[in-house]
């Protein structure tokens, strides 16, 4: 008990002085991710296109006056206007709020998937690089026969053997995207091993599991950041695309795929509105992606920088 309190002293100005180098860590990361957005227009424009596609998502939609999936036959096909600011579609619905609402529903499978597929990818590349040999032949032949598969066939062929819907889709798009998550931290975790750390701990008797979650994953995260916004984006295409096909999102549920969809036959009649605007609010968002994770780049390897 004696040595408890004698050492008391010692420890807590450990742990201020450890404190404050994370504080001076953090303040220097912002301000370098400031710095990085400040210069750099466009991924600034990516930032601010996500923080808003997020905002209009989940808020734009309960101020609004209109229901998404309500249909009003005496005001179908009225064209843009101050009471319709997108038009309505051929059930009288208003398309804003549908778009609003398709935000939302794109948001969830599109992050759900990307959150599914970096915990099961990051598990499986860092695994297979760690105890190499069979359990890395094994794990990244499974890999490698997901990704010969072109993408978006194999994702069809999923999704026509679950059946559609919004969940269906997430878990087509988080065995999709796996190997690509898997594959990265693979190659991070193959050049992190071997290092003194890795060894130190090895040797120290700490577990394969607690070096793997605390000292492998942990210094691969900025390239599967990186990884993962880029990969939203790819996520949102898919889904817009099989719901497109009518293999997704069911109507009345909103969504821009089917959204899309819907328009497309209304085209000829001038009717341009109903399949323009969620295509245009689609191409916004993969933009947005793109170029946030252009900047999440810069800042996290600044070596990476054009």
């Amino acid at each position: 008990m004696r040595r408890r309190t004698e050492n008391t002293p010692v420890a807590i100005e450990r742990l201020t002085r450890q404190a404050n180098r994370f504080a001076e860590i953090t303040k220097r990361r912002f301000g370098f991710a400031y710095l990085v957005f400040r210069l750099n227009p466009a991924s600034l424009l990516g930032l601010i296109i996500v923080v808003a596609l997020f905002l209009s998502a989940f808020f734009g939609p309960l101020a609004l006056p209109y229901s998404p999936d309500k249909t009003n036959a005496p005001e179908r096909f009225q064209a843009p206007s101050s009471s319709h600011f997108f038009g309505t579609d051929k059930y009288g619905r208003d398309v804003f709020t549908r778009v609003l609402s398709a935000a939302r529903v794109d948001l969830l499978i599109a992050l759900g998937s990307i959150g599914l597929a970096f915990v099961i990818g990051t598990a499986i590349g860092s695994l297979a690089a760690y105890f190499g040999k069979a359990v890395d032949a094994v794990l990244m032949r499974i890999m490698d026969m997901i990704k010969s598969f072109p993408q978006f066939i194999l994702a069809m062929a999923l999704v026509a053997a679950l059946g559609p819907g919004v969940r269906n889709l997430i878990i087509v798009i988080t065995v999709i995207m796996v190997p690509s998550f898997a594959r990265m931290i693979r190659s991070r975790v193959l050049s992190l091993r071997e290092m003194a750390y890795v060894d130190a701990a090895r040797t120290s008797g700490v577990p394969w599991w607690k070096i793997i979650t605390a000292y492998l994953i942990p210094n691969s995260l900025g390239t599967l950041v990186v990884t993962a916004a880029l990969n939203v984006s790819y996520a949102m295409l898919d889904a817009a695309g099989l719901s497109y096909l009518g293999l997704g999102v069911r109507p009345p549920q909103a969504e821009w795929g089917t959204m899309i969809s819907e328009g497309t036959s209304q085209l000829l009649a001038g009717r341009w509105w109903i399949s323009v605007f969620p295509g245009l609010a689609l191409f916004l968002a993969v933009l947005g992606f793109n170029l946030l994770a252009d900047g999440l780049r810069d800042i996290i390897d600044p070596r990476m920088r054009r």
